[in-house]
């Protein structure tokens, strides 16, 4: 990354990056926006770096990491997008029946971050699979921005039945015990409280700083759940008081964290939104989690 020190940017650009990072700003209104920040030493081209994910030198996990067999592998989905291309992973020579646990992207389709959590989360003892919605564009495409265009082009009905049949595939898998939980991120967050709503036998919901479903639809939900969320988020952690007292209301299952003083996509560590410490702490709960719904 930049030398540029994450203590030395103003929490507004941050702001200006989520809106461009969600399609709220254009390229250009957000080059033009960020140069007001563009002060003393710092550049508009020094600031882009800085802010843009770095994939080469921040992976946890290689793909041909000696301890995982992790491999791509085509799964169906009539009513989504046809061949589904997904990574699926598992600890090597396993020999007895895990927990599965579906890794939802963000809005930029399956990109080396999300494919190096779905290893974590095979390293941690379970089956992991991770789809690529952009699947029935060609697939991730190498860079984010390409990719969080092309993802807005997919039907975003058609995508939930990507994720829905993953679910299926998963659950079937002669490896997996049967048991299925969803972890997602930014737009996977939002996905996997919609399997939560959408699925009576999904085991376990974990939504990262994920839109919330609307009251309506909150009965309908069976699984625990297990919320992330960020404080500096206004945007998506505005939400959570309501959806918290519908889930109240129905009774429901359900453990939230406000991690203070960290931005949306603080769990994304190639990014200077990544916040070690409160990362470190809901990727640990997150594995207790499953580990106590998945067994």
């Amino acid at each position: 990354m930049s030398q540029i020190k994450k203590e030395d940017i103003q929490q507004e650009v941050f702001d200006l990056y989520d809106d461009y990072a969600h399609d709220r700003l254009d390229r250009r209104s957000f080059v033009q926006k960020l140069s007001l920040y563009a002060v003393g030493g710092l550049t508009v081209p020094a600031l882009m770096s800085f802010l843009m994910p770095d994939y080469k030198g921040t992976l946890q996990t290689k793909m041909d990491d000696s301890r995982l067999k992790s491999e791509y592998i085509h799964y169906d989905s009539p009513k989504g997008g046809g061949s589904i291309k997904a990574l699926l992973s598992e600890p090597k020579d396993n020999k007895k029946k895990l927990g599965g646990i579906i890794v939802v992207h963000e809005n930029r389709g399956l990109n080396p971050y999300i494919e190096d959590v779905a290893r974590r989360a095979a390293l941690a003892g379970f089956i992991s699979l991770a789809p690529d919605a952009l699947s029935p564009l060609g697939g991730y495409p190498g860079n984010d921005d390409e990719g969080r265009a092309m993802q807005s082009k997919r039907d975003p009905k058609e995508m939930v039945e990507d994720f829905l049949d993953a679910f299926n595939y998963l659950k079937n898998h002669p490896d997996c015990n049967g048991k299925v939980g969803v972890v997602g991120f930014c737009y996977g967050g939002g996905i996997a409280n919609t399997l939560a709503v959408r699925l009576p036998n999904l085991a376990a919901a974990v939504p990262f700083y994920g839109a919330q479903p609307v009251a309506d639809d909150v009965p309908k939900i069976q699984a625990p759940l297990l919320l992330h969320y960020a404080s500096l988020d206004t945007r998506i952690t505005g939400g959570w008081p309501a959806y918290e007292a519908a889930l109240k209301a129905n009774g429901k299952k359900y453990q939230a964290y406000i991690y203070e003083n960290v931005n949306h996509g603080f769990h994304n560590d190639t990014t200077p939104r990544y916040d070690k410490a409160a990362a470190e702490l809901a990727w640990k709960r997150t594995i207790d989690f499953f580990s106590e719904q998945l067994k």
